[in-house]
């Protein structure tokens, strides 16, 4: 399966390792390293996603690491997924 990432995901994942760099810049690294590990994963594993609930489609599908949400569609044009955004779980999912 093929992984791409929004502009907004790739912002998200940058302003996510600023945020943890604040207190430890190694960490930070380390933690968006796993997110995006456990994003690679979903993507050989598209459907195995929870269907998002504030948009209950099929193709609208999430997966958690922690505290994140990783939102992704799935794109069965393209044999794949494109994260469309990454965000800690209790700010409000904004598309």
């Amino acid at each position: 399966m093929k992984l791409r990432w929004s502009e907004r995901s790739i912002n998200d994942l940058i302003a996510i390792q600023k945020y943890i760099a604040q207190d430890n810049p190694q960490t930070a690294k380390k933690w968006v390293a796993k997110l995006r590990q456990r994003t690679r994963r979903a993507a050989e594993t598209a459907l195995a996603g929870r269907i998002v609930p504030e948009f209950n489609q099929k193709d609208i599908r999430e997966i958690f690491l922690g505290n994140y949400r990783i939102v992704y569609r799935v794109d069965n044009d393209n044999n794949g997924i494109l994260v469309l955004t990454v965000f800690e779980g209790h700010r409000l999912l904004k598309l």
